[in-house]
């Protein structure tokens, strides 16, 4: 969540934000109110007390004098009943405004592009040659099949639409680029390897955004929720602590399996792994100092590019606009792989700097050394990369006219094999 402050200062600039990214509807105006009577009643609150306390003070002294205090006692309980009223209140309008403050977005920063959707995205960086082909280049899905390495008819028989059963070299191919991304991340990046729960309670998924806004793409099961992105459980490692300025930053990567609904996304990419139910992903996130954490999103973006470079796919970096950034973040960079089968760019991983948005929500700080206060860490995450689609784009750019699959390079020992034929 953004700062209070923020509320109570620049109501007119928090509605102005909310406005830019176009998806999103919170009446400002009411929480200004709500909050500005929660106030109010906290004081009168304050007030009250002290008086009781000086009631209280009062009746002690009538009574070791041998007097009656039976009229201020009785004013003393009608107090009371005031004090608890305005005591339930208050609580009953917190409530009712943190789930409201807990559906604004975070604020964008000056350097996000205006936009309606992802039209209107800025790209910034282009890297590869785009690869020209003697034949008409096949999809993902085709060759999939033809190569009986992606099976989507068995899925469908086991779970439904927007699964997959990988089989043989598919399979393998997947688990190749998951240990090769870690390898990297680790080895070259300086990340720490860590293996999430993939089960998560309702405090962690609202601590990094998920909800309650996103709360019909998740899936749930007895108060717990699996989770959308290893990102979740990563971010609230830390949950509730005060790190040392000196242990900043922290990076860490994880593979998980993701779940989501994509409840927004029916009818979109129903052929293919490129929006399934359940995939796999490296996730990276990074613990920084406030004013470290715009450098540390291009190093993010930076180590997430190397593996596309590293497997030789030709990509391009885009710059998300107001109307397509995500809910948590402040600045988002999207990396896009080209696909030959489709004659586009694809996005294969996403970069974002939240800012404080999620250390507020999962109460995550810092002490500077040597000194008093604390302050909220910022937080960054990024896809290094979605390993599902990897797959899509090296069984696109790799493809030989035969049908078969080139393994990339880097990938071979992974592999221990160089190609991948039709049976």
């Amino acid at each position: 969540m953004i700062d209070i402050k923020v509320l109570r200062e620049k109501k007119e600039f928090l509605k102005e934000n909310i406005k830019k990214r176009r998806h999103y509807s919170v009446d400002i105006d009411k929480l200004f109110l709500l909050d500005r009577e929660i106030r109010e009643d906290k004081k009168r609150m304050e007030i009250l007390l002290h008086e009781k306390k000086e009631m209280s003070r009062r009746i002690g002294e009538i009574k070791r004098k041998g007097q009656s205090a039976e009229q201020l006692q009785k004013e003393s309980k009608k107090m009371d009943v005031e004090i608890r009223k305005i005591k339930e209140d208050v609580k009953n309008k917190e409530d009712m405004f943190l789930k409201e403050w807990l559906l604004v977005p975070n604020i964008i920063d000056d350097d996000v592009p205006l936009g309606e959707s992802e039209r209107e995205n800025v790209e910034v960086k282009r890297w590869g040659e785009i690869p020209n082909f003697d034949f008409k280049p096949k999809t993902h899905w085709e060759l999939g099949e033809k190569l009986n390495i992606l099976d989507f008819k068995t899925a469908a028989k086991l779970s439904g639409p927007r699964f997959a059963v990988y089989r043989g070299y598919g399979a393998q191919l997947e688990r190749a680029l998951i240990n090769f991304m870690i390898d990297v991340h680790t080895e070259k990046h300086n990340y720490t390897e860590i293996i999430p729960p993939f089960l998560v309670n309702e405090e962690i998924m609202i601590g990094t955004g998920q909800l309650p806004r996103f709360k019909e793409e998740a899936y749930e099961t007895d108060g717990q929720y699996l989770i959308p992105t290893a990102e979740v459980p990563l971010v609230n490692l830390h949950r509730g602590e005060i790190l040392k300025e000196e242990a900043l930053p922290l990076k860490y990567v994880a593979w998980s399996a993701c779940f989501r609904r994509e409840a927004g996304s029916y009818g979109r990419d129903v052929r293919g792994i490129m929006r399934q139910h359940q995939f796999n992903k490296i996730e990276l996130v990074q613990f920084t100092r406030p004013e470290d954490s715009f450098k540390a999103l291009e190093e993010i973006t930076e180590d997430a590019q190397e593996i596309l470079r590293l497997l030789k796919i030709p990509y391009r970096v885009v710059l998300l606009c107001s109307g397509d950034i995500g809910f948590s973040s402040a600045k988002t960079c999207d990396i896009e792989v080209w696909l030959p089968g489709e004659n586009r760019f694809r996005e294969v991983s996403s970069c974002s700097n939240c800012l404080d948005f999620q250390a507020r929500r999962a109460n995550i700080r810092f002490r500077r050394k040597g000194g008093k206060k604390t302050e909220y860490v910022y937080t960054l995450n990024g896809s290094g990369l979605a390993v599902g689609r990897t797959v899509i784009a090296i069984l696109e750019n790799y493809q030989q006219e035969d049908g078969s699959v080139v393994i990339p390079e880097v990938l071979q020992d992974y592999m221990k094999t160089k190609v991948i034929k039709a049976k």
